[in-house]
């Protein structure tokens, strides 16, 4: 009798062993599923980041031009033509660098693009634009950033393409790039203009 005691208490005290190795390791395996859900989210790009307004109309929104300027910006500019509309800002050290490829853009000829100036100080817009050039057709002024925020803007610059019905068609988070224009955005608009 005293044989099967030991062997039961023995059997016991090896699975409470067991469990309590398990919570030792606890720790460990939580560590490696999160760092495995780190290395997945690293590999995404956020310049892909979905927009839901993608397949919708454009926002409705009336803005007055950028000081200095004529021409506004509204919803009802965005139809009856494919264009683009490109979310800036002085302040904005990436809208910068992709201004040149703008001018390159509008001196072409392909699409209208329009500005929409983001939270941006009136004086600094306009200086801004007569210092680097302005590729826009039309500029809207978003000093609140209510138009923008209506857009689904994570931050500038942004570009988004609209089809002639006045439908989003693709949306670029972050500045554009040569491949990005040459590759993405003028084949999609050659594509909405047949």
């Amino acid at each position: 009798m005293t044989d099967e005691v030991t062997t039961n208490g023995g059997s016991d005290t090896k699975a409470l062993g067991r469990s309590f190795s398990l919570a030792r390791y606890a720790p460990i395996i939580v560590f490696v599923v999160m760092a495995i859900f780190l290395g997945i989210g690293l590999t995404m790009d956020p310049r892909k980041l979905p927009s839901p307004l993608v397949g919708k109309p454009a926002p409705e929104f009336d803005l007055p031009p950028v000081q200095g300027r004529t021409l506004g910006l509204a919803t009802a500019d965005l139809k009856g033509e494919v264009s683009l509309v490109n979310v800036f800002a002085s302040w904005c050290v990436a809208c910068r660098d992709e201004h040149p490829l703008w001018i390159e853009f509008s001196k072409s000829g392909i699409a209208p693009l329009h500005g929409l100036n983001y939270k941006d100080k009136p004086n600094d817009a306009q200086a801004w634009l007569k210092e680097l050039g302005d590729p826009y057709t039309r500029t809207g002024a978003d000093i609140s950033g209510k138009v923008g925020i209506d857009w689904g803007v994570y931050g500038v610059p942004e570009t988004f393409v609209v089809d002639r019905n006045g439908v989003i068609a693709y949306k670029q988070i972050g500045p554009i790039t040569r491949q990005v224009l040459d590759e993405t955005i003028i084949p999609l608009i050659r594509r909405l203009q047949q």
